[in-house]
C-alpha cells in the first residue's frame, strides 16, 4: 500500500499504554501526529519521545493528538510512559501490521547485519483523517518543532 498526501490515512486499532484500544477513526475531528520509533528506552527513541513530550501542550493547543507507535509490548510502553512522564499514549504494534501499512517496517542494516525494523518516521493526519505530511528517516534534533510548525500551518489552509 502506498501512502498519498491528501488521501485518507490507513486506519488502525491498537492497544495503548493506558490499557485501552485506540483507533484512528475515533480521533476524527482532531489532528493526529503519529510517530513511529524502533524501541522503548533506547537513547535516540527516548530523545524523540521527550521532544514530543516537551511540546505536548503546544500540540494540544492546536487540537492535535500525539501518538507514538513501536513494536514493543503494552507493558514496556507503560514503563516508558511512567519513567519519562510522557503525557500522550504509546501504541503497541507487536505484529508490525500498522508499521507495514505506513511503510515503516523495512530492512535495516547495522554493523553489516541486516534485519527488519522500524524506520523512524512521523505522519501528520488532519482532522478529516487525511494524510497531510510525512517525514521519513527522521533525525530527532529539531524534528518536534518542525512537526509543530506543520500542525500550525494547517489552520492557514
Amino acid at each position: 500500500m502506498t501512502l498519498e498526501i491528501g488521501k485518507k490515512a490507513p486506519k488502525f486499532k491498537l492497544p495503548a499504554s493506558n490499557g485501552e484500544i485506540v483507533s484512528l477513526m475515533e480521533l476524527r475531528g482532531q489532528n493526529v501526529v503519529l510517530f513511529f520509533y524502533p524501541k522503548d528506552m533506547t537513547q535516540t527513541c527516548t530523545e524523540q519521545a521527550c521532544a514530543m513530550r516537551d511540546h505536548y501542550s503546544e500540540f494540544a493547543a492546536e487540537n492535535t493528538v500525539v501518538l507514538g507507535i513501536s513494536g514493543d509490548s503494552v507493558k514496556s510502553h507503560v514503563n516508558f510512559v511512567q519513567k519519562k512522564e510522557l503525557p500522550y499514549l504509546l501504541l503497541s504494534d507487536e505484529n508490525h501490521k500498522v508499521c507495514e501499512q505506513y511503510g515503516v517496517w523495512q530492512l535495516k542494516k547495522l554493523y553489516g547485519r541486516e534485519y527488519m525494523g522500524i524506520v523512524r518516521s512521523t505522519f501528520l493526519i488532519d482532522a478529516k483523517g487525511n494524510l497531510v505530511r510525512e517525514w521519513r528517516k527522521v533525525k530527532v534534533k529539531g524534528h518536534a518543532e518542525e512537526v509543530l510548525q506543520a500542525v500550525r500551518s494547517l489552520k492557514k489552509k
